[in-house]
């Protein structure tokens, strides 16, 4: 792995997943170079292999970083964002301690619904 590349465990089977990824490799442009897009569908085994819950995986967002952590949910959005100068400062503001309790609510609530209109969760 090079010294700033990290990996992003998507969704690829989501359609979704798959327009928030074109979205952040348009933004980020050059440094969309040093992140390593994998998709999870149908991986469970190599998940697992990283110590990340394969069911997790479909409702939070991982994020492995050049260190060889993985960061998960709000942090991996953060972690992703601050590599792309148009969206640090949304990374700030999301981090801030008011904002992210309720920005991670929001989220898992959106993930859900999307996972259960896609069959995926009961």
């Amino acid at each position: 792995m090079q010294k700033n590349k990290m990996t992003v465990y998507y969704d690829g089977a989501c359609p979704q997943c798959v327009r928030d990824r074109q979205n952040y490799e348009r933004l980020a442009g050059k440094s969309d170079e040093e992140v390593c897009w994998f998709d999870i569908t149908g991986r469970e085994a190599r998940l697992r292999e990283l110590g990340i819950d394969p069911r997790k995986a479909l409702s939070e967002l991982h994020v492995q970083d050049a260190g060889g952590r993985i960061h998960s949910e709000i942090d991996a959005y953060i972690l992703l964002m601050r590599r792309v100068p148009v969206l640090k400062p949304l990374a700030w503001v999301i981090g801030l301690p008011v904002i992210r309790p309720l920005l991670a609510g929001l989220y898992h609530w959106q993930v859900n619904r999307r996972l259960k209109k896609r069959g995926v969760l009961e």
